[in-house]
């Protein structure tokens, strides 16, 4: 059977507006009441729509084809055949990783020099290649590795940048922290745990303030690094143990110690989290599952 190509993109700000305004006019007075033009975020839109079109007519005439935004993406069914054609941002292709199974992943990028393009790395017009390569055999791709967390009651949540453990509305989290040999409760920000992918990132922030940095890893490195935000020294907490390093197949847990608020949640999807509860147990490493990106 032959591939079915899944458009995954997200409303641009002209459309965010309109829905959020109503109508075109409704947005240029919202926009001109804080000195701003809505017709550079117009030309932007109609500039992301006439590449969509290109994109769209890219795709091999005999594949099946599908689109699907990224509010959408919890309840879409991936199949095991699919070419998932990412158009946006890098983030975008974070937010699908989590739902795919090894399927490749072509990160193309509208609007060259506003996005880093580190995994959108194709221009628009280079989709057709891509199909053709994919389709002989000799496409290139990287296995990007991700990261995991798992709930003592099974639960599971998958990130391609970072893990964040800590509490829902950002105020001091505490839990046990437990790595290797070494454990510590601790009073923090929040506990990150980050790929190589998402070492550019968040992580790559909380690195560079550290007195004494980390040796991150790279995308495809089979390495997670991790980090305690803001780790407080109490009567009955420590802040020693607050970054480091975990091998392929080592795991660090935390044990939670909040009432309530606790929470984990993966690439800055906040609305897509588990919950914690008193002494629940989240152990967190290397996903068994990898992203298939083709470079």
């Amino acid at each position: 059977m032959l591939p079915r190509a899944v458009l995954v993109e997200r409303p641009t700000e002209y459309r965010q507006l309109l829905a959020r305004h109503g109508t075109r006019e409704q947005a240029r007075f919202f926009l001109a009441q804080r000195d701003l033009e809505l017709a550079e975020v117009e030309e932007r839109h109609l500039r992301y729509e006439e590449t969509r079109t290109r994109v769209l007519a890219a795709v091999p005439p005999d594949w099946r084809r599908a689109t699907v935004d990224r509010a959408k993406l919890d309840r879409f069914l991936f199949g095991p055949d699919d070419v998932v054609v990412v158009l946006g941002q890098d983030g975008l292709v974070a937010n699908v990783a989590k739902y795919l199974d090894g399927q490749p992943v072509v990160g193309l990028d509208p609007d060259p020099g506003r996005n880093p393009g580190l995994l959108v790395p194709h221009p628009p017009d280079a989709l057709a290649d891509l199909c053709a390569d994919l389709l002989a055999g000799r496409d290139r791709s990287e296995q990007r590795t991700m990261v995991q967390a798992r709930l003592d009651d099974g639960q599971r949540l998958l990130a391609l940048n970072e893990i964040f453990l800590g509490h829902r509305t950002h105020q001091s989290a505490r839990y046990v922290l437990d790595v290797g040999d070494a454990r510590e409760r601790h009073s923090s920000s929040g506990l990150i745990v980050t790929t190589g992918t998402g070492a550019t990132g968040w992580a790559a922030s909380i690195n560079a303030a550290r007195g004494e940095r980390l040796a991150l890893p790279a995308p495809t490195d089979e390495r997670l690094a991790w980090f305690v935000r803001e780790a407080w020294a109490g009567p009955a907490t420590g802040a020693s143990l607050t970054a480091g390093l975990l091998a392929a197949r080592d795991e660090l847990t935390a044990t939670c110690q909040l009432d309530e608020g606790g929470v984990v949640f993966g690439d800055g999807i906040e609305d897509d989290r588990l919950t914690l509860d008193w002494a629940q147990r989240v152990r967190i490493g290397v996903a068994d599952r990898r992203l298939r990106l083709l470079v």
